[in-house]
């Protein structure tokens, strides 16, 4: 097979850059996206504000204890939504195999790109210029021939920078890398690894596949593959959305079933709204329970037809909420998600009168 070009473009500090680039008074600040309010959560931080341990996510009492300086400013959006249009835009005058990954970032398969550019990587410098030009924000890119080391790539000398894993040194590269570093590795996947013995790519490559499975099970070859810089999963311009789904954290605990149901009833709207604008039908509804602790749970319930209208979703959220309330302790974030899709069919005449 021809060897693959792979670009992973990703924003820096997107949310809070684009702050700073509309704000002049935010440049050279630190700055959390948010609301600074006891109860908020930082849903992006300026570089500015990552330097005294700010990180998304975060809850903001965290983030003012870490950083007392830090700038609170309330999300907008609409207008970040707007910036990744004309960033794709940007990413669509080279290739039309672009995978989006989230408002800021994205795979590029430039293997065969509009404009005959012979090296991804003048490819991926070509973009970041543009980006900047009509943009005013700074990209990072990797480049590679997987999309796998592509991420890895992108993050490895951000910000406003790149970085190119050509083939025949992936496997060196990936051997180095602490286990911690893996994209799609999180904090109990990484202490579980380390309580194996294994600590970055090399010490995964020292184990056989029956070690592995072992140890894995059925992801045993993915992570065979992974740390051998092997990724053959392809670029894929029209992902398929797996679930829909919107949360809220609220200023006081919550424990009683009228409170939890008031507080879900804009999480329904915006779920059916998105799920409705997409054309999309889900057969299964999920509650997020997440309690003043941090502690979280999932409750799901899946129906044989799909949820057919918004009363309908509402329905399975009260009876999901009705079997946790009142809850063994305070509640402080709320979620709700619809999944299990299918395409919305154009309605017939057959489908009415099966609806009714």
């Amino acid at each position: 097979m021809a060897v693959r070009k792979i670009i992973h473009v990703d924003m820096d500090a997107f949310y809070a850059s684009v702050e700073q680039r509309d704000n002049p008074a935010l440049r050279g600040k630190p700055v959390a996206v948010g609301h600074g309010a006891r109860r908020g959560v930082v849903a992006a931080a300026s570089y500015e504000a990552r330097t005294f341990g700010v990180r998304s996510a975060m809850p903001s009492v965290t983030a003012m204890r870490k950083c007392p300086e830090l700038i609170f400013v309330p999300p907008r959006f609409d207008v970040y939504r707007s910036v990744s249009v004309q960033i794709h835009q940007i990413f669509a005058e080279h290739t039309d195999l672009i995978e989006p990954l989230s408002l800021d970032e994205a795979y590029l398969d430039v293997t065969e790109n509009k404009q005959d550019i012979a090296l991804a990587t003048d490819i991926a410098n070509a973009i970041r210029a543009r980006i900047l030009a009509v943009t005013g924000l700074n990209s990072s890119a990797g480049i590679s021939y997987n999309k796998f080391l592509a991420k890895m790539a992108s993050g490895h000398r951000k910000p406003n920078n790149f970085f190119v894993i050509p083939p025949g040194r992936g496997e060196a590269f990936v051997a180095a890398l602490p286990i911690e570093k893996f994209h799609g590795v999180g904090p109990a996947t990484a202490a579980k690894m380390h309580a194996l013995g294994i600590a970055c790519g090399a010490d995964l490559a020292a184990l056989g596949m029956e070690q592995l499975v072992q140890m894995f099970g059925s992801s045993a070859r993915y992570w065979y593959n992974l740390c051998r810089g092997i990724d053959e999963r392809e670029v894929k311009p029209h992902r398929e959305r797996k679930s829909v789904g919107a949360e809220d954290t609220f200023r006081e605990d919550i424990s009683s079933l009228d409170d939890a149901r008031a507080m879900t009833r804009p999480l329904i709207d915006k779920v059916w709204d998105s799920c409705t604008r997409r054309q999309l039908s889900g057969r299964t509804a999920t509650l997020k329970i997440k309690f003043a602790d941090f502690e979280q749970i999932t409750r799901s319930r899946s129906v044989s037809t799909l949820i057919a209208s918004r009363a309908e979703l509402e329905a399975l959220v009260d009876d999901l909420l009705a079997r946790e309330f009142p809850p063994i302790k305070p509640v402080r974030l709320l979620g709700v998600t619809l999944s299990n899709f299918v395409q919305r069919a154009e309605p017939t005449e057959a489908q009415i009168e099966l609806a009714l």
